[in-house]
């Protein structure tokens, strides 16, 4: 484990977290809770988090401290909401602990978690405990108490951030009566949590979880109560509009600002230098800001939201979130990591595939047995198609199938598959996406034969192209798969995935990927224990 990491691990490790975050966004949205109804604090955290990479990637200096600069001006330029405002905070602390510096190492990232916590802080004209601020600040507090007993250990000090960030965010509810009363945590602080937690798994090289699965979200410690007092529905405070605005110009006081600020609204947020300031506010008179604020520059990126039909929506979702789940997947699917993966990913898995169809009788009973009336069937083998289309006429049910006939096209349909949308919308995605999939699976031939003119003899090591052209054969496996992904047009794709079978040995497996990364090493490889019996290799192209 190497002991130091420069801009480029810093940048790399929060566009991991970035798409971890991604995968909760709508989740993350959904326990905003009054009285902040602030947007959508998930995809406001995202959007910021964008910018910050976009930043990073201009980066031409790899240093840490040019990078973190990158990256803090990139978070203050995208940052939308409060949770992005103060985000841009965050960013900016570490920037400032990382100022100066080549590389990092455990108390490097330790000093510079403190700082971010304390400009979170300063950024905010009423910091409120309960929320992000609180997350940050715990994460930071254990990371230097660990990192003064283990100050090489990064991973381990991020590690340890991460568990009490994970606990600070479970402990909101106690902080804040509001949360307490809806029984939920802080949405701010989810996210940062989920964040955080993707940029460690890519530091453990858990990649293959940050591809396939999604961030487990963390719940209240406590259960919803009435015995806390929270603002009624008659005191229910306005908020007239949300103001957000990035104010570019010279010798900018980011203080005077905000105390100039500090009386004309509520959740003040200003966050940046002498350049640039990032104001997040919500007030009765945005006019009067905004005519303030251009006395002193020019107004970027100018977003007015009112805040009360903001709340009617905030309720509606609410609502809808707490209706059960209308749309159930079912999947064929054979190996035990295949298995696993798709029942990580939401389906509900019915065994089988090649050599082992199942039965109508068996996928009946699978889409019986779930709860929703709405049930998309995923078949995954071109023979098991026909049997899935028979199930409409036996179910009272509304049954579609999505004619996948591999795993990594269903994969792929689950993947883009959405809870919120309807049957149709979700039909339709799914269909587009597993278009943009092309399957090579090595097995071994049943009997010899001869077929387009190439010659197979019983035993031999084969290729086939989405489950239907036969492409390559041969005594050397290894040589049929580099041969069969040659024919699959390997080189015109972006991304790789190789589900290794169970008589493959995961050192085998891992000694093609390294061939793979040497021979096409601009291409995202993943390497997954797919553990199916009968097929040395399923690969998906995309």
């Amino acid at each position: 484990m190497k002991q130091s990491w420069d801009g480029k691990d810093l940048r790399d490790m929060f566009a991991a977290g970035s798409n971890w975050l991604e995968k909760s966004v709508a989740e993350v949205n959904a326990i905003n809770v009054f009285p902040v109804p602030d947007g959508d604090t998930g995809t406001n955290m995202l959007l910021t988090l964008r910018s910050v990479i976009e930043e990073a990637d201009r980066a031409t200096d790899a240093t840490v401290g040019v990078m973190a600069k990158a990256m803090a001006h990139g978070a203050l330029l995208g940052a939308r909401g409060n949770s992005g405002v103060i985000l841009a905070q965050i960013f900016r602390g570490m920037a400032k602990g990382f100022d100066g510096k080549a590389q990092f190492n455990g108390t490097d990232w330790a000093a510079a978690l403190v700082q971010a916590a304390k400009t979170a802080r300063e950024g905010l004209s009423n910091p409120v405990e309960g929320t992000i601020l609180t997350v940050i600040g715990d994460a930071a507090g254990t990371g230097q108490q660990y990192a003064d007993k283990h100050p090489d250990d990064l991973v381990a000090i991020i590690d340890e951030t991460v568990k009490e960030a994970r606990e600070s965010v479970a402990r909101t509810p106690t902080l804040l009566p509001v949360l307490m009363e809806a029984g939920v945590v802080d949405a701010g602080g989810q996210g940062l949590y989920i964040l955080m937690d993707g940029a460690l798994r890519y530091l453990k090289g858990e990649l293959e979880d940050l591809q396939f699965r999604k961030p487990q979200m963390v719940s209240a410690n406590i259960t919803a109560t009435t015995n806390v007092h929270v603002i009624s529905s008659d005191e229910e405070e306005a908020y007239g509009y949300c103001t957000n605005f990035l104010l570019e110009g010279t010798d900018l006081d980011p203080e005077k600002i905000r105390r100039k600020l500090e009386d004309r609204g509520q959740s003040l947020v200003v966050a940046g230098d002498e350049t640039a300031v990032r104001v997040h506010i919500h007030s009765y008179d945005p006019g009067g800001i905004l005519a303030y604020a251009t006395t002193l520059g020019t107004l970027h990126q100018i977003q007015i939201q009112n805040m009360d039909d903001q709340h009617v929506g905030f309720k509606e979702m609410q609502r809808q979130k707490a209706m059960p789940m209308e749309i159930a997947v079912v999947a064929v699917a054979f190996g035990a990591g295949m298995i696993k993966l798709y029942e990580s990913l939401g389906a509900v898995v019915v065994k089988g595939g090649q050599t082992m169809n199942p039965s109508v009788k068996e996928i009946l009973a699978a889409v019986e047995a779930v709860e929703p009336d709405k049930v998309i069937l995923l078949p995954n083998n071109k023979n098991i198609i026909l049997t899935a289309s028979q199930i409409k006429e036996l179910t009272r049910k509304s049954v579609e199938v999505i004619p996948t006939r591999t795993m990594p096209q269903g994969i792929t349909a689950l993947m883009v598959f959405n809870y919120e949308s309807t049957l149709e919308e979700n039909i339709q995605s799914m269909t587009d996406a597993v278009k943009s999939v092309k399957t090579v699976e090595v097995t071994t031939a049943a009997r010899s034969t001869q077929i387009h003119g190439l010659k197979i003899k019983e035993g031999q090591a084969i290729g086939i192209i989405d489950d239907t052209e036969l492409v390559a054969a041969g005594d050397d496996v290894q040589d049929v798969f580099l041969r069969s992904l040659d024919k699959g047009g390997v080189s015109a794709v972006e991304m790789i995935t190789i589900y290794y079978g169970a008589d493959l040995q995961a050192a085998q497996a891992e000694e093609v990927v390294r061939g793979l990364k040497e021979k096409y090493p601009g291409k995202q490889i993943e390497l997954v224990s797919g553990g199916q019996p009968h097929y040395f290799y399923i690969v998906s192209l995309e």
